[in-house]
């Protein structure tokens, strides 16, 4: 197994989504750090920092340039960033004029965390579309299955009945939820790196904050109030919305783990599943499995962005390498949890008859709850509630459905209380309403995330 399974061709479709790795391979990589240089020289031509023919000559350079990929990393390993030895590789084609006015005024972070907001850019265009695909999906099981009754199970025990729509909608908010942090977090995040070489722009004079907003508008960015060289929130926000993705479908995927379980049966991942060598009646929900696996490991890397935002003074020491540790495998981990999800939500096989039968094989015993409010017009609170429980642990030993042992002990008693209404089906309370909320949710913020386009750039 290679060092980083992502990066594999073997592991990578377990790891890592097509599209968003195509975004960062060395070589796009490097092209949006050229793209960087190429746009700060024509925002500087444009003002008449420098000339028209040195921007002209940079963008072309910098659209043809094949870099020397060993020489980069030999000056990266000496430099710790990449640029010097890029930068290198560009002045030889540019004339005496146009080598001066390369780069001029930024420093190299400016360069290398703006090719990264570039980036990100682009893979969260791939990630809102993901989501946009897997909410399709959560909301047509919610319509399709609104009444479909299941077990539902706290601590992992038979609580009340439940509808699998419901469940559904309860996958779909969070979600929702994170389409419109993904909003929120763009304004934030898209914005320029430049502060120069200590974040005063004090090599451009009084032209830096106009250099800055030229920048951005070459690249459809916008411009931060103050440069960020050590200030990562940002950062740190970028991931912990890729995180907290994570963990949505996490969640979604455990459940439909436990819910495959052979003695519940419920969910299958649909396809036959993950087969065994020794074992040929194995379904194992493997799909499911490599989401969880994402969820986990992304939860420990947020733990290391987390500690590598503490940078020290106007540039920071080690922070910065963390980041490219661990950001990438975030966007990647976060692109193949959510293209696993759209996979398992397009196969999945509800067993709508096997959740009627765990619903009945229960006895009734998901009802307690609905039958002590029941009886709360016949008998004080307490009195009901122990009565029910005695009835309870009666049905649980099998001497019968629990409506009926505490009807039986009730007698005439019981002459007022409703009990055709104590059914699984009749006491569901406003499920109904709370799938056409998460739906009615959805489809707004649906609308309002399908608007964004693919970016212009990275």
């Amino acid at each position: 197994m290679p060092l980083t399974p992502m990066d594999s061709e073997l592991f990578g479709p377990m790891f890592a989504q097509p599209e968003v790795t195509a975004l960062y391979t060395d070589q796009a990589y490097v092209q949006r750090l050229l793209d960087v240089e190429a746009a700060l020289a024509r925002a500087q031509a444009r003002l008449g920092v420098i000339p028209q023919a040195s921007a002209d000559a940079i963008t072309a350079q910098c659209a043809i340039l094949q870099p020397d990929v060993p020489r980069l990393s030999e000056g990266l390993l000496r430099d710790g960033v990449p640029l010097p030895a890029l930068l290198a590789q560009l002045r030889p084609a540019l004339s005496p004029g146009a080598r001066e006015h390369l780069h001029f005024g930024a420093t190299s972070q400016d360069i290398v965390d703006t090719a990264f907001v570039l980036g990100a850019r682009s893979a969260l265009a791939v990630l809102r579309r993901l989501l946009i695909g897997m909410g399709d999906l959560l909301a047509a099981l919610a319509q399709t299955h609104a009444t479909t009754l299941m077990p539902g199970r706290t601590h992992a025990q038979y609580a009340l009945p439940v509808t699998f729509g419901l469940k559904a909608a309860g996958w779909l908010t969070p979600l929702v939820r994170h389409l419109e942090r993904l909003a929120e977090l763009e304004a934030r995040l898209y914005v320029v790196s430049f502060g120069g070489a200590a974040g005063t722009l004090a090599a451009l004079g009084t032209r830096g904050l106009n250099v800055a907003h030229a920048l951005a508008d070459e690249l459809a960015l916008s411009v931060p109030p103050t440069p960020w060289h050590t200030q990562r929130d940002t950062v740190l926000e970028l991931s912990a919305w890729l995180t907290g993705v994570c963990v949505s479908v996490g969640k979604l995927a455990q459940d439909a783990i436990l819910l495959s379980q052979s003695e519940v049966g419920e969910l299958n991942e649909g396809g036959g599943g993950g087969g065994s060598s020794t074992m040929p009646q194995k379904q194992n929900p493997i799909t499911a499995e490599l989401i969880v696996a994402a969820a986990g490991t992304a939860a420990g890397l947020l733990a290391a962005v987390a500690r590598s935002g503490v940078q020290e003074h106007e540039r920071g020491t080690h922070g910065w390498q963390v980041e490219w540790l661990t950001v990438p495998q975030l966007l990647g981990l976060t692109g193949a949890a959510l293209s696993h999800t759209v996979r398992l939500l397009s196969g999945l096989e509800v067993q709508a008859g096997r959740m009627a039968q765990n619903v009945a094989a229960s006895h009734g015993l998901m009802l307690a709850e609905s039958l002590t409010f029941a009886l709360a017009g016949v008998l004080p609170r307490d009195e009901a509630r122990t009565l029910v429980r005695d009835a309870a642990r009666r049905s649980a030993a099998g001497e019968g459905h629990l409506v009926a042992l505490v009807r039986g002990e009730l007698g005439e008693r019981g002459a007022a209380v409703a009990w055709d209404d104590l059914t699984e089906a009749r006491t569901l309370g406003v499920t109904d309403d709370l799938i056409q909320r998460a739906l009615n949710h959805y489809a707004q913020v649906r609308g309002q995330s399908a608007a964004h386009t693919a970016p212009p750039h990275g």
